[in-house]
């Protein structure tokens, strides 16, 4: 699978080095088709595959048009040798202006299904990542250049660390966001509660928020620190392409935010807000499972203070 991505870089390479000034040497009849076409560029002149010339102006902050090449053509065909696709919802993603996705988090490879997801809906994804990844030589070439949104977790407020993010969705850019912050510690996969950085984008932006689920990335590589009980124990650690895994995804229709609006962003108000979405999140995990959510999702924080004081050792709580 390496091998064959590798050659995917390879051959994007040569069709990128140099030559948008005539289409139609070399590589470039093959970048054409891939891309739908050439067409030309506004006022340079110079000519542009057709696909990212359509991108372009949704675009307005910094990125290289050869590294979202480079993801358009390698990712969505590795995908495909990983995973079957069981896509629902896709009437429900706006196809322009800025836009905020709230997904589930089961799998370090979810992303990448969403990606190719949002793609065939006509969105470029673009992902809120942390910003030591953008100091990495080659990990922050990538995510520098296909435009992804650095989180400064060291920022005075939340407000401050969520600036480029609403630089970004005032762009019209479609903002990946994962409320739970992480990989669920939910023994059985279901969402966690959520952070409120995805409500308070929507209510200080007047974003919509888009809620969706994926299912089966978890098959493919568990995560890591997972619980030990539940589905998520039973899982066998490690990266397991065979067999070939079946890749759901589903988008339902945007949250209803409408309540908090004009609402100062208090804390109660953030947290229920996020509840909402988390609950609409949950909901969609519950189609794809042909099961029932729980009433109460795991909240993470609490099960790790429950842990504590029942630990041997600890003195009971008071009145207890």
């Amino acid at each position: 699978m390496c091998y064959l991505a590798f050659l995917g870089v390879q051959a994007m390479r040569s069709a990128i080095r140099g030559t948008y000034d005539n289409p139609m040497t070399g590589n470039e009849a093959g970048l054409a088709a891939a891309f739908g076409g050439w067409r030309q560029e506004g006022r340079t002149g110079r000519c542009q595959p057709a696909l990212l010339c359509e991108m372009m102006p949704a675009m307005g902050y910094g990125y290289s048009r050869g590294w979202r090449g480079l993801t358009i053509v390698v990712v969505p065909p590795v995908m495909g040798l990983l995973f079957r696709r069981q896509w629902q919802g896709m009437q429900h993603v706006p196809r322009e202006g800025g836009l905020i996705v709230a997904a589930n988090h089961i799998s370090e490879a979810d992303p990448l299904l969403l990606c190719v997801y949002l793609h065939a809906c006509g969105r470029y994804p673009v992902f809120l990542a942390k910003s030591s990844l953008f100091d990495s030589r080659l990990v922050g070439r990538v995510v520098r250049g296909t435009g992804q949104i650095p989180v400064f977790r060291d920022a005075a407020s939340a407000a401050a660390a969520l600036k480029p993010a609403e630089e970004a969705l005032a762009a019209g850019q479609c903002l990946v966001v994962y409320p739970e912050g992480t990989c669920t510690r939910d023994p059985d996969l279901w969402p966690m509660t959520g952070q409120t950085g995805a409500a308070r984008l929507a209510l200080s932006t007047g974003t919509p928020v888009l809620p969706m689920a994926s299912w089966g990335a978890h098959q493919l590589l568990p995560y890591p620190k997972g619980e030990k009980g539940g589905l998520a124990g039973s899982l066998k650690p490690g990266f397991h392409p065979f067999p070939r895994k079946t890749g759901q995804v589903i988008a339902g229709p945007l949250v209803d935010l409408s309540r908090y609006q004009g609402e100062p962003l208090t804390a109660s108000t953030l947290r229920a807000a996020t509840a909402d979405i988390m609950r609409d999140v949950a909901a969609l995990v519950g189609q794809l499972r042909n099961e029932t959510p729980p009433a109460e999702l795991y909240d993470h924080h609490k099960a790790i203070e429950q842990r504590r004081a029942a630990a041997p050792g600890n003195p009971p709580a008071a009145g207890s």
